[in-house]
């Protein structure tokens, strides 16, 4: 019996799930007294920022209510419920994916989706609890690549797998069929060479 992956699948999804939240949180209540909201890291490379902008009353929470690394920034609220939605359908595209007999008996496959589950669920809390992603990772060293979060990370490190397993070379069919028919042909020769001693 081949043995199945899909606990490893829900184990990093729930993982990752709960190093993005825990991060979140953590960040930014740390850096809420923080000047401008922003701690460095790495000297004029990588900063923690806890995005907020000003709203009734003084300043209030920034969220982000387009897509990965704020791309969709598009409509008063309408981008966020469209990409919830979407979110909601990748994650029921991936519990389904995860019951299938050939997903479940391939680990690199539960590992990669297990990374895009928890993505996916560590952005949708956000979405229905703070109307939009909260983002607080920037690098900005050679390139000022837009604010981030962990849960970013993980869809794309699992996309990458996903990509990296689907074009990864195959055995081939006709060599398969090769190797399973020398080993009953070499058993045959040897039985044949022990009878005739």
């Amino acid at each position: 019996m081949q043995p199945t992956y899909r606990l490893l699948l829900y184990a990093i999804a729930l993982a990752g799930l709960a190093v993005d939240q825990a991060s979140k949180y953590g960040v930014f209540a740390s850096l809420a007294d923080a000047p401008g909201y922003r701690r460095e890291v790495i000297p004029e490379a990588f900063d923690l920022v806890a995005q907020r902008k000003f709203g009734d009353g003084g300043t209030v929470l920034h969220v982000n209510q387009g897509a990965l690394f704020g791309l969709g920034q598009w409509g008063e609220g309408k981008a966020n419920g469209v990409f919830a939605g979407i979110s909601l359908a990748a994650a029921a595209l991936i519990v389904f994916w995860s019951v299938l007999p050939s997903t479940a008996r391939d680990r690199r496959l539960c590992i990669a989706l297990g990374l895009i589950f928890a993505g996916t669920l560590g952005n949708l809390y956000d979405r229905l609890i703070f109307g939009g992603v909260r983002d607080f990772l920037h690098w900005h060293y050679a390139v000022d690549w837009p604010v981030f979060n962990v849960a970013d990370c993980c869809l794309v490190i699992g996309a990458g797998l996903l990509l990296l397993q689907a074009f990864q070379a195959q055995p081939d069919a006709e060599e398969e069929l090769d190797e399973s028919e020398v080993a009953p042909t070499g058993g045959a020769e040897y039985a044949s060479a022990a009878k005739s001693k």
